[in-house]
């Protein structure tokens, strides 16, 4: 039998930052809860960053995950919004590795590749896939869908570095 292990997902956003919650034993995915933090419109950006660190260091407390997992940053051609967004995905980080949680980060584009088969995949194929990997999910929003697919891209890689590991042992 294979343990259980609770996983969050996250997708930082400086306005709004997805989260999911799942649960992984071996190959099995339930789905657990997901949501988003919704920044203050017109916040300073201090107060949007602690904001986000509120809302997750709440998600902790009430989830309490086993693991975290982030989506790193996808590179902005527009210099200002990419270093906005690198100081949500620090408080993304921040959050759960201040509890203690192991924090592995994957590019968007292997989030697709894990959940959909392809590293290009578009919103709506990412939000399709989740919703048949977990039936129980309902309507997403994206930045819900995509915190769900970043926590189902490191259940997908923890179920395999756990497999190498064993391998080794052996």
């Amino acid at each position: 039998m294979s343990a259980v292990i609770r996983i969050l997902g996250i997708d930082p956003g400086s306005i709004v930052t997805g989260w999911g919650v799942i649960e992984c034993a071996g190959t099995r995915l339930s789905y657990i809860a997901s949501g988003t933090i919704r920044t203050k419109r017109g916040a300073a950006p201090a107060e949007k960053l602690a904001q986000i660190y509120s809302g997750l260091t709440e998600l902790l407390d009430t989830h309490s995950p086993d693991q975290a997992a982030v989506e790193e940053t996808f590179v902005n051609a527009n210099p200002r919004d990419a270093l906005v967004l690198g100081q949500a995905r620090g408080v993304a980080l921040l959050a759960p590795a201040s509890r203690g949680l192991t924090v592995a980060e994957y590019a968007a584009n292997s989030v697709k590749k894990s959940v959909v088969g392809r590293g290009h995949a578009d919103k709506q194929q990412v939000q399709s896939m989740v919703k048949i990997l977990l039936p129980k999910c309902g309507d997403l929003k994206s930045d819900e869908a995509d915190a769900l697919a970043v926590a189902i891209c490191h259940a997908h890689h923890a179920g395999h570095n756990s497999m190498i590991k064993r391998q080794k042992a052996s």
